[in-house]
């Protein structure tokens, strides 16, 4: 968002246009949390029903969660991290619309960021603020994003949002003043961690890439990030393929690739066979046919 030229009420509007652009886009993949010991707000990150909270909103194996309609559903933890204050939720109920999901080890300090929860009880509500710090390695060990945005009690497990719109952490907490936000490749980790001894696995490590202008004419429409392969593991899918460190992935069965998180809900949707990927090598697009298997393919 370019704020060059703009008076202060001109800059008001633009950032009242943003935040009601993000809570219309990212408000279907935000829910309530609730279990006996407090409330809270999640985030949808995959299809299959799997929401994203912190581990202090659900302490316990099992919580509730509803949707915009407010009809609450029974869900269990899969998987937890208590050093990274994460857990990840299941529910067999339709729930909402996964978000998008953004890296946030590209946020750089200045970059608008939106928060979307229920604090204080009043649901799906946003506020904004300027990241300050882009995932930073605190004196405890643990990776958080700072940013001035307000929070309160009910943000917590909701998302943190970048202006074009895509998760890139999640809300824990406020710490000096700031708004804390877990990182989203930490995210990533932990359901790579969950799923990595049942789904099917290509053998790569990935990371998201940005596409440049001549890049994103060869990618699918609407594509202006990919999942680069930054390493391919021995013997695995992806090296008997073909595929080699700096391909980009860009596109899965005929679906767009934006990044990390596409191919891991590819991964998680696949039932065998032959996987046709799109993939943007040496600046030109070309298909390759792998045949998943297990292990691993990780976000890093």
């Amino acid at each position: 968002m370019s704020v060059q030229g703009m008076g202060v009420q001109g800059l008001s509007a633009a950032l009242g246009a943003g935040a009601a652009d993000v809570a219309k886009d990212v408000g279907a993949g935000v829910v309530m949390v609730r279990t006996r010991g407090g409330f809270g707000a999640g985030t949808v990150w995959r299809p299959d029903g799997t929401v994203v909270t912190n581990h202090h909103v659900a302490p316990r194996d099992e919580a509730e969660v509803a949707g915009q309609d407010g009809q609450f559903a029974p869900a269990w933890v899969i998987a937890r991290d208590e050093a990274n204050d994460l857990a990840i939720l299941r529910t067999d109920s339709p729930i909402g619309t996964p978000v998008t999901v953004g890296d946030a080890r590209a946020l750089r300090p200045g970059e608008l960021v939106f928060a979307l929860g229920h604090p204080s009880g009043v649901r799906w509500a946003i506020s904004v603020g300027i990241v300050t710090v882009a995932p930073a390695q605190q004196p405890e060990g643990r990776e958080l994003i700072r940013a001035d945005v307000p929070l309160g009690p009910g943000n917590s497990g909701g998302p943190l949002i970048e202006a074009r719109g895509r998760v890139v952490g999640i809300n824990a907490m406020i710490g000096g003043g700031m708004g804390l936000a877990v990182p989203s490749h930490l995210v990533e980790r932990l359901l790579g961690a969950e799923s990595g001894a049942k789904g099917p696995r290509l053998g790569v490590v990935i990371r998201e890439a940005q596409l440049g202008p001549t890049l994103r004419g060869r990618a699918p429409a609407g594509v202006e990030h990919g999942a680069l392969v930054f390493e391919v593991a021995a013997d695995s899918p992806a090296e008997q393929a073909g595929l080699i460190p700096g391909d980009i992935i860009v596109g899965i069965e005929g679906q767009p690739v934006q990044g990390p998180a596409d191919v891991e809900r590819a991964m998680a949707e696949y039932r065998g066979g032959a996987l046709r990927l799109l993939l943007l090598r040496g600046g030109f697009a070309t298909d390759v046919v792998v045949f998943p298997a297990q292990p691993e393919l990780r976000a890093a």
